[in-house]
């Protein structure tokens, strides 16, 4: 008998509740992006650190010797902190050790959230495009999806669409504000005719708000804020996007007590907790001045513009957007068949990566025209993808 290991090949596998979504155009785009050595304006992470005072507080904690488990739902002056910035953004006071629960990342806090307070047949109402991480995970805890498409050129939610689709079975509509893969924020008329339809019909909202800081021609509003929503909002959100450290993973929930249970029993048996050192590193970047979110913004806004006229210049049709550090542009004035083709085009014969929008919709068509850069980027990185997009031009 030979002792020599030998090579079978197995047919892959996955459980039924994960077999329907396959390999998303993300990890086909990435690994194209480093065979062609292309630019990446399709990933959503930054090619710049985070602040040095933000560092220095995590490094000093491993320092200090906080290196153990870190109490399940979060270090006590983190979950303070979290407070606070929450109260000086909406206004709210919330309990730190009973309405706050963090979790790694806010895939997590999504994740915790849809585990703990969704069951089988659940009808929760989702707004397409969408993040892809909701589709799966509602799949995941047997929720039954209902989708409403938000249109271009400003993405408008529907209102007569959304009134009758929600209905006495409806137990949650998810909402991302400021909104990726578009750019999108939902104004106040928006959100006050979700709010009145949640309160009107018992609906619960889980509010994605991990853009909140890089909201740049209107303000940031937490639905939670509105008159009778917080008893029936779960707030979620995120370190990394406003401290460009995505890779600290510290996200939070914030809900009243009786929608955080469900959220902590799931979080418990998901992570139980997090980086300890990294949350205390936080700490320091919730209580920063107001001087730095508005240097984020301005700078944000500057990269922004890079990519707008950088575009136009080169033929897209470019939608507007408020908020999160993404755009949506038509690629159909170069007269490739769809997202996907053009995206490969752009990485091989190019050297930009952009995302295809089509993997952001439940009905891939809808995205088939759009794809979706990124302005995460250091204003150098973003000046020469422009320079190379200029090959584009007929």
């Amino acid at each position: 008998m030979s002792t020599t290991a030998e090579t079978t090949h197995h047919p892959l596998q996955v459980a039924k509740r994960l077999e329907k979504f396959k390999p998303t155009s993300f990890t086909q785009i990435s690994m194209l992006t480093i065979k062609h050595g292309a630019i990446n304006l399709c990933r959503g992470y930054p090619n710049f650190d985070g602040p040095e005072f933000v560092k220095e507080a995590a490094i000093q904690a491993i320092r200090d010797g906080n290196n153990q488990y870190a109490r399940g739902f979060g270090v006590p002056d983190l979950n303070i902190a979290i407070a606070e910035r929450f109260k000086k953004d909406t206004g709210l006071i919330v309990d730190p050790d009973k309405e706050i629960t963090v979790t790694t990342g806010c895939k997590e806090a999504i994740a915790a959230t849809v585990l703990g307070l969704i069951n089988p047949g659940d009808e929760v109402i989702l707004f397409s495009p969408l993040y892809d991480s909701y589709n799966v995970i509602l799949s995941v805890a047997g929720a039954n999806i209902k989708s409403i498409t938000l249109h271009p050129p400003d993405f408008a939610v529907p209102i007569e669409e959304l009134k009758s689709t929600i209905s006495k079975n409806t137990r949650v509509i998810l909402i991302n504000t400021p909104h990726n893969p578009t750019g999108k924020m939902f104004t106040r008329e928006e959100l006050n005719t979700i709010a009145s339809l949640c309160i009107e019909n018992d609906v619960l909202v889980f509010s994605d708000e991990v853009y909140d800081k890089l909201a740049f021609d209107m303000k940031h509003i937490s639905i939670a804020s509105l008159p009778g929503m917080f008893e029936r909002t779960v707030t979620m959100n995120s370190l990394g996007k406003s401290f460009s450290l995505t890779g600290w993973k510290i996200g939070w929930v914030i809900a009243p007590a009786h929608l955080t249970w469900g959220v902590r029993q799931a979080h418990t048996f998901i992570t139980f907790s997090v980086s300890n050192p990294l949350q205390c590193g936080a700490v320091a970047a919730l209580r920063a001045p107001d001087s730095y979110f508005v240097e984020l913004k301005r700078d944000y806004i500057t990269k922004r513009a890079i990519l707008v006229e950088g575009l136009k210049s080169v033929g897209f049709k470019v939608l507007p957007s408020n908020g999160t550090f993404f755009l949506l542009a038509d690629h159909t004035p170069f007269g490739l068949e769809n997202d996907v083709a053009f995206c490969e085009y752009l990485i091989k014969e190019i050297g930009v990566a952009a995302i295809p929008s089509s993997v952001f919709y439940l009905n891939p068509e809808e995205g088939k025209n759009l794809v979706r850069f990124t302005f995460c980027k250091d204003e150098e990185t973003l000046k020469e993808a422009v320079e190379r997009m200029k090959k584009l031009k007929k």
